[in-house]
């Protein structure tokens, strides 16, 4: 499936509201699921924040119980949103230990931690953010900086910024923001490659997660491409969804439910809603009850110290839980039947409904769905947790230029319209307005103009929202943008003939809305402003060119920063815009539902382009100005960001502190064992041993009484003294340990050596191909050798065993490779040597003899018997085989 082109990992992260899945592809790993340090699958979307010390997965989620006022989760929920959201008072009504501010620069959510410190909804998942990409580096054994995040379908723009904000923040290059019911489908798709040819399947991927559900019509068929041939493709034809349906409302429910039953048992006068800790206990016991109802129809929930040391235990049915939760089983059909009708399809043409995500385990769920699809069974055979993540690790290898990867083409749908909004003095001149769909231009075009203007970009139709789910979406203007300097040049260049002003707009891969460019013919200056009403930001950008050049850029790679931004997100954007040619080629995926309403954008293209070529090239400089409120904002970015940098530090060092501790007490207690060992008490003296273990007394008295306090430095010099008492002690069990083993490999090569000096010494003159120097230097060697090693030991044994050894390894390693070498000088040059040539007319009686005496020539082709053949005999033991 993957070519391995580089040795550079990648990463995916499935972001969900309640689970995070970390995928990795690297060399030798085509794609596989990172485990996080308790070998889980899946880790939860938590962080705690306690003084300064941070904890993440499920060491956060266990403190939720304890303090749940420093754990932080569901942070999907906030992101992009104003404070006066229905959203964020759902959260405060659902987490009323936290304390929601609003943040006074930008009108969105802060979290207060203490007096001195808050945080924003970005800054805590860039935490989580970063602690995936830890668990990954960790698993990979390699740093990642590349990943593929998925996001819901139905995130905004604002919501998308937010998530590319947040992975800034953790040191992440994101390659693309993907849909979670896309990377599902991709994932879906490239498994079953061979099965799909060039006629239509649709499938329905029904996905319901801890917090909202998603219905995707998806279609597979092989097309054929120009530049890749015949290949599979999967496009989005529908998608319905449901912001509020999913497992965490489930699991509210049963915790009130829990409450109420608890309350009604009067075991305490005190309302046990109005204990945080006790309610985090009943939420964790109603989320392991809703998942043992799924397999039983009732089950005894019980929590030992609820509150007040009060025991709490109680029975609960399915058909209880089922009641509670009637209302969100109603809510089922609904984002399958939204699909449908956005992709224009109805049931009979869905080939399969397959089910993702972790609520969809529920069996009243299972139910509904069956009944709402008509199907005779609901598919099951995809990994409903982690198919989001393996589907984006793949387009992930894609993107990297790490892998070849197999192309899988991906035709994606936009959930909501956008539209330019012209003003209406401009309504008696030409204008020419095209409305956005997935990854093709949005286009502005109108005829000559001669004053100043401003257009907004909003939102288009977004009637089929209800009214609950366009309270939560937000505003639907999405900027404005103002043109100046318009009137000033018109008069200055009345002469010239203007063809009319352009705005090019773009959505890139993550589903972020770009200003790619402004065309503004035969004028000499143009200065484009940024507007943006809620955050009352302006930046102002000034371009001037040639009056022959007529494409005016002013967003290029040159800028690092994108102005366009939306009324509740972030308005940094560190993003660099995206190669043209990609944008290029993406826009042609799509022309052919544009072919109609740019057709006269093409052809005045072309005409400027072959103008372009006429003209000489002029470079276009970029004059950027930010206003003193833009920079503040700017501000609480990178304090933000710094602040995570700085945490991440502090974590590193208490980690490094943590190890160096670790160490310290492991070699203490291993040593005091070793000493009563029988191998380390022969090598030590008694007045040693007692030095030893007065100092490993000493250290582990120091540590139970400052240890808690002492720093890095101070408990690695502590182990470096230890280490340095016990060296000695250490060295002679070592070296008395490889004794066996390397005198048996010196004593076997000595003899294999001297029987081939032996052999070589009986060739005859005649066919001797070894000279008489080759063969007295590897007699002298083992002669040598073996006096070295006959003195040596000798006295060795003479020594006692708490003395310094004389035979030491190495020099036997030494030994052994001096041998090594010149019997395998002489064993090459044996097998590369030319026979030499007979005499004619000798008789067989001759050649038997000669064969007899073992030329060179025979020891390639015949052995002369078991024991005495060069090439089969013990040398090929020790890589000494001549055919080799």
């Amino acid at each position: 499936m993957f070519l391995l082109a580089l040795s550079v990992a990648v990463m995916s992260v499935d972001l969900g509201s309640e689970w995070i899945k970390v995928a990795i592809v690297k060399p030798g790993v085509p794609m596989e699921i990172v485990l996080n340090k308790e070998s889980r699958r899946k880790t939860p979307t938590a962080v705690c924040l306690k003084e300064n010390e941070r904890l993440f997965g499920d060491s956060a989620l266990g403190m939720s119980v304890k303090n749940p006022k420093t754990v932080y989760r569901h942070l999907q929920s906030l992101l992009g949103k104003k404070h006066s959201n229905l959203n964020v008072a759902l959260y405060q009504k659902r987490f009323p230990e936290h304390q929601l501010l609003e943040d006074p620069v930008r009108g969105t959510v802060l979290f207060e931690s203490s007096e001195a410190k808050w945080f924003t909804p970005e800054e805590l998942l860039g935490m989580v953010l970063n602690y995936s990409r830890g668990l990954a580096q960790d698993f990979a054994e390699q740093q990642i900086k590349d990943a593929v995040i998925t996001v819901p379908a139905f995130f905004n723009q604002a919501e998308r910024r937010a998530v590319l904000h947040a992975a800034e923040m953790a040191g992440l290059k994101v390659l693309q923001l993907i849909n979670d019911n896309t990377a599902v489908a991709l994932n879906y798709g490239v498994f079953r490659r061979k099965d799909l040819d060039s006629t239509v399947k649709n499938v329905i991927f029904y996905d319901m997660g801890a917090s909202s559900t998603t219905a995707t019509v998806v279609t597979y068929q092989m097309v054929k491409t120009k530049e890749f041939g015949t290949q599979p493709q999967l496009q989005i034809r529908g998608v319905g969804f449901d912001r509020g349906l999913g497992g965490f409302e489930m699991d509210l429910r049963l915790r009130d439910h829990l409450a109420n039953l608890f309350n009604e048992q009067k075991k305490s006068k005190k309302d046990v809603r109005e204990n945080h800790r006790a309610m985090a206990k009943l939420l964790k016991e109603a989320q392991r009850l809703k998942t043992v109802l799924s397999a039983n129809m009732e089950f005894m929930a019980q929590v030992e110290g609820l509150m007040d040391d009060i025991d709490f235990k109680s029975k609960v049915t399915r058909a209880e839980f089922e009641e509670l939760c009637s209302d969100l089983f109603e809510r089922v059909p609904r984002p399958l039947h939204d699909a449908l009708e956005t992709a224009d399809l109805k049931l009979d043409d869905i080939e399969l409904v397959i089910l993702v995500g972790g609520s969809t385990r529920v069996p009243k769920v299972q139910e509904v769905l069956l009944k709402a699809t008509g199907k005779e069974e609901l598919g099951k055979n995809i990994n409903a947790d982690e198919a989001a993540a393996m589907g984006a690790v793949y387009q992930a290898a894609v993107l990297s230029k790490a892998f070849k990867v197999k192309p899988f083409l991906i035709r994606d749908a936009a959930l909501f319209p956008i539209q330019v909004c012209a003003p209406l003095e401009m309504a008696p001149h030409h204008v020419y307005l095209v409305k956005f769909s997935r990854r093709a231009f949005l286009l502005f075009w109108m005829a000559p103009y001669p004053h100043d203007f401003a257009f907004n970009i909003n939102y288009g139709d977004m009637s089929f929202l209800t009214p609950n789910e366009l309270s939560v979406f937000g505003s639907v203007n999405l900027s404005t943008v103002e043109l100046s300097g318009v009137g000033s040049s018109f008069q200055k260049h009345a002469e010239a003939e203007s063809k009319g002003i352009k705005a090019h707009f773009n959505m890139d891969e993550s589903g972020v809305l770009l200003l790619d460019r402004v065309r503004f013919i035969d004028l000499f200056t143009l200065c484009v402003t940024f507007f943006n009403f809620h955050a009352h930001t302006k930046v102002s950008m000034s371009t001037k060119v040639d009056s022959n050049n007529y494409i005016v850029r002013y967003f290029t790679n040159e800028v690092q920063f994108s102005y366009l931004k939306d009324d509740e997100e972030t308005p940094l954007d560190s993003r660099k815009d995206k190669d043209e040619g990609q944008k290029e080629e993406a826009a042609k995926d799509t022309q052919s539902d544009f072919e109609k309403s740019s057709e006269d954008e093409k052809l005045q293209d072309k005409e400027e382009e072959s103008n372009d070529k006429k003209d000489p090239t002029v470079r276009i400089k970029l004059y950027v100005t930010f206003f003193k409120l833009f920079s503040n904002i700017c501000m609480i970015f990178l304090f933000c960001f710094f602040r995570l940098q700085d945490l991440t530090n502090r974590d590193l060092a208490k980690q490094e502190r943590e190890k160096s501790l670790n160490n310290l007490e492991a070699f203490i207690f291993e040593t005091q064992d070793k000493l009563y060992q029988e191998d380390y008490s022969q090598v030590v003296s008694d007045q040693e041993k007692e030095q030893i273990a007065a100092k490993l007394t000493e250290v582990s008295e120091w540590m139970d009484e400052e240890g808690y306090a002492a720093t890095t430095k101070q408990l690695k010099e502590k182990l470096s003294q230890l280490k340095g008492l016990c060296k000695d002690m250490f060295f002679r069990v070592e070296e008395r340990r490889k004794w066996p083993d390397r005198l048996a490999a010196l004593e076997s090569l000595l003899n294999t050596s001297t029987f081939f000096f032996r052999s070589a010494k009986q060739i005859p003159e005649d066919d001797q191909i070894f000279t008489e120097v080759e063969l007295n230097m590897l007699e002298k060697v083992i002669n040598e050798t073996t006096i070295w090693k006959n003195k040596t030991v000798a006295a060795q044994e003479k020594l006692s065993l708490q003395e310094p050894p004389i035979l030491l390894s190495k020099d036997i390693e030494v030994k052994l490779a001096l041998l090594d070498r010149e019997v395998n000088y002489l064993l090459n040059k044996a097998k590369f040597a030319k026979p030499k040539a007979k005499a004619k007319g000798k008789n067989s009686t001759t050649e038997k003899s000669s064969k007899a005496n073992g030329t060179a020539e025979d020891w390639e082709t015949e052995p002369t018997g078991k024991g005495s053949d060069l090439n089969t005999g013990s040398f090929s033991m020790f890589g000494f085989d001549s055919r080799n």
